[in-house]
């Protein structure tokens, strides 16, 4: 059973970076993080500051258009697919997520469009916006619990 870990209120862009690079250091291979928000929410964004926190100052460009982007890490390879724009729920396996789900670090932006393929296990960061920025919410199984502790 999922529950909120942690909450973070996020006042800027550097802030949501932030946020990302904290969970870094404690990912592993064939961890699954669900980035959920609306548009404009900052879930690229969040992307960014752990893909940046894992690679020093790289380019991390939204994967809006080609759906998925990689990056080589120094433990596992990071799949970030952003799934907006994803017509059919099985169209996903064309873009190599079983590989992905094994062997690599999975960031999931718009992960409604596959619920049917996802086992409970995910890391859920859900971004909403109100009047002074973004509110974070990092949820998760005991297990992820564990894991984050006082991180």
């Amino acid at each position: 059973m999922s529950r909120i870990i942690k909450t973070v209120h996020l006042t800027d862009e550097n802030a949501t970076m932030a946020l990302g690079a904290w969970l870094a250091p404690l990912l592993h291979a064939s961890d699954v993080i669900l980035l959920k928000g609306d548009l404009g929410a900052g879930k690229t964004t969040w992307a960014r500051g752990l893909i940046c926190a894992l690679l020093g100052d790289v380019e991390v460009p939204s994967p809006t258009y080609t759906l998925l982007q990689t990056y080589d890490a120094p433990n596992f390879e990071v799949w970030h697919f952003d799934l907006y724009r994803l017509k059919l729920e099985n169209d996903v396996w064309e873009l190599g997520i079983e590989e992905a789900l094994e062997d690599g670090v999975c960031l999931i932006e718009w992960p409604e469009r596959i619920d049917g393929l996802l086992n409970g296990t995910e890391l859920t960061i859900m971004l909403n916006i109100d009047e002074t920025g973004r509110t974070a919410n990092v949820v998760g199984n005991a297990d992820w619990e564990a894991r984050l502790g006082d991180a």
